[in-house]
């Protein structure tokens, strides 16, 4: 895939400021420190583009990005993070939920799952959150390459299984290190904005 422009557009804080302009989207959403930003700069060849931090929580908005001025990358708040005051924990949870929930077109939702730790219970009530949503999801296994070769099938089995995932859903996996799986992951996501034009 080419990536021709990446521009950052907007920070949304509650749904007042949600783009509503009907262009396509994928979201992307997993555990505080999973890698969001990094995958996302990968796939989009930015090595700056979304602010990546080793802090947990950095992300506290939904950020939008417009990629060749046709559809939206949206980085998601991270769930889960301990840390974080319950308060603020609690408005990002609201805020994720009204962008999934009423964005309109429906995005895809991209979980990412850190490849070296598998699917914790947040993961799994979020993947089940999404799919009781009717929202079309991809799942990627993150930090693939911290996996020996030997090994990944297995960390693949289990995320599966911890995710009851249907038999018809893949699970990717990626390196936003090496950019190991972004071409298949790549394919996959145009098959569902090609279809979403």
């Amino acid at each position: 895939m080419r990536v021709a422009s990446a521009d950052f557009v907007r920070s949304a804080v509650n749904a007042e400021d949600f783009l509503r302009d009907g262009l396509p989207a994928v979201a992307f959403a997993g555990r505080s420190n999973v890698g969001k930003s990094s995958v996302m700069n990968r796939l989009l060849g930015r090595k700056g583009l979304a602010r990546t931090s080793s802090t947990p929580g950095r992300t506290q908005a939904v950020n939008y990005f417009l990629v060749n001025r046709r559809w939206y990358f949206v980085d998601l708040p991270g769930y889960g993070y301990a840390r974080a005051a319950k308060a603020a924990r609690r408005r990002w949870a609201a805020v994720i939920e009204a962008y999934l929930e009423h964005s309109r077109p429906r995005p895809l939702v991209v979980v990412l799952i850190d490849a070296k730790v598998g699917a914790t219970p947040l993961d799994q009530q979020a993947y089940a959150y999404l799919g009781g949503l009717g929202l079309e999801r991809r799942v990627v296994a993150t930090k693939i390459d911290k996996v020996p070769r030997g090994r990944r099938s297995h960390v693949i089995a289990e995320i599966r299984r911890a995710l009851t995932m249907p038999e018809d859903e893949d699970v990717f996996t990626m390196s936003a290190l090496t950019g190991e799986g972004t071409r298949e992951l790549w394919k996959s996501l145009m098959a569902f904005l090609d279809s979403n034009k």
